[in-house]
C-alpha cells in the first residue's frame, strides 16, 4: 500500500514550487483586496479542500459572493459565484505574467475586476507579476503530491490544535513563503516586530505578531524534502535550549526556529506520533519558558 506521506524532494520540483507560489500570491492578494482585515491577516491565507485549495467565499456586495478554487487533481482554476456563474483557467506550464492576465480576464468576465499590488511579497529579487516571464514551470504530478502532503499535515495539525482551548488560528496556507501553519496565543500582547521581510512594510509584521505566539508549520524549502518548524515570538529566555522531542529535531540557529525534516517524519514507523511529539514539545518550550497560563489554555486542564 502506498504511504499517505509521499516523498517530494525539493530539488525535483523547485522551479514548479516557485511558479506555483507566485500564482498563489496573486490569488491571495485578490482575497486581501476584497475582504476586511481579520486579526493577524487571517483574511489572507488559503485553505485545503478535497481537490486542492480555495480562498473560501469572498463577498462581492449584497447578493453575490465568489471563490477562487484550485482543482489540483484536474489542474484547473475555477472562479465560482453564488449565482452559479463560473470561469476556468487551465493550470499548465505558463509564465506568471500570462497566469496573472488570464485570471484577471476571468474575473473581468464575471464583473469581479480586482486590482492588486503586482509585487510579490516575502521573496528577495521579486519580479512584478505583470512582467514575470521567468517563472513558467508547472509539474502537475509534483503539485498534486505537494497537496497530498498538505492534507496529511493538516490532519495532524488539526489534532494538535484541538488540544488547545485558548485563542488559536485555523490551519491555513500562507502564500508568502508557501507554508502551512497553525498558531497558538498566550493572550498577552507582544512587542513590535522588527519587520525586515522583503516587500512587506513594517505594518504587515506588526499586525501578524501583535500578540505573543507559539507557531508551527511546514515549509517546502531548504535541502531534502522541506521542514516542519516551530518558533515563539517574542522568544523567551532559555527557549532554544529546551528539548525539541524527536532525535531528528533541533534548534536551527540560522532560521531561529526548531526544525524537524519532513523526510524523518514520512519514513518514521509512526509519522503522526513523531510529528505530534515535535509540535507538543516545542509548544511546551514556548509555554514553559514564557510562563503561559497553561492550566487555562490547554484542553483537560482548564479551570472552572
Amino acid at each position: 500500500m502506498e504511504s499517505p506521506w509521499p516523498a517530494l524532494p525539493v530539488a525535483t520540483w523547485q522551479p514548479t514550487r516557485d511558479t506555483f507560489t507566485l500564482w498563489l500570491q496573486i490569488i491571495g492578494k485578490i482575497r486581501i483586496a476584497r475582504t476586511p482585515l481579520i486579526n493577524h491577516w487571517w483574511n489572507a491565507p488559503l485553505y485545503l479542500t478535497a481537490r486542492g485549495l480555495t480562498t473560501s467565499l469572498i463577498p462581492d456586495g449584497a447578493g453575490r459572493s465568489f471563490s477562487v478554487d484550485l482543482d489540483l487533481l484536474e489542474h484547473r482554476l475555477e472562479v465560482l459565484t453564488t449565482r452559479g456563474e463560473s470561469r476556468t483557467v487551465e493550470l499548465a506550464p505558463k509564465p506568471v505574467k500570462q497566469f496573472h492576465a488570464e485570471l484577471g480576464e476571468a474575473l473581468d468576465a464575471l464583473a469581479l475586476r480586482t486590482d492588486i499590488w503586482p509585487m510579490p511579497v516575502e521573496l528577495p529579487d521579486a519580479i512584478p507579476f505583470t512582467t514575470d516571464t521567468t517563472h513558467a514551470d508547472y509539474d502537475a504530478d509534483a503539485v498534486t503530491t505537494f497537496w497530498r502532503i498538505l492534507v496529511e499535515i493538516e490532519r495532524v495539525f488539526t489534532e494538535f490544535r484541538a488540544r488547545f482551548v485558548g485563542k488559536s488560528s485555523p490551519v491555513h496556507l500562507f502564500w508568502g513563503a508557501l507554508d502551512l501553519a497553525a498558531t497558538r496565543f498566550s493572550g498577552r500582547p507582544a512587542p513590535p516586530h522588527p519587520g525586515r521581510v522583503p516587500n512587506c512594510g513594517p505594518h504587515v509584521m506588526h499586525e501578524a505578531y501583535s500578540q505573543e505566539v507559539s507557531s508551527c508549520g511546514y515549509w517546502p524549502g531548504g535541502d531534502g524534502e522541506g521542514l516542519f518548524y516551530s518558533y515563539a515570538y517574542p522568544e523567551p529566555e532559555g527557549y532554544r535550549r529546551e528539548p525539541a522531542g524527536p532525535a531528528a529535531a533541533c534548534f536551527d540557529e540560522d532560521l531561529g526556529e526548531f526544525v524537524l525534516p519532513y523526510t524523518d517524519v514520512r519514513t518514521a514507523r509512526d509519522p503522526d506520533g513523531m510529528l505530534l511529539d515535535f509540535l507538543q514539545r516545542t509548544y511546551e518550550a514556548a509555554a514553559n519558558t514564557g510562563r503561559w497560563a497553561r492550566s487555562a489554555l490547554e484542553r483537560g486542564q482548564a479551570t472552572e
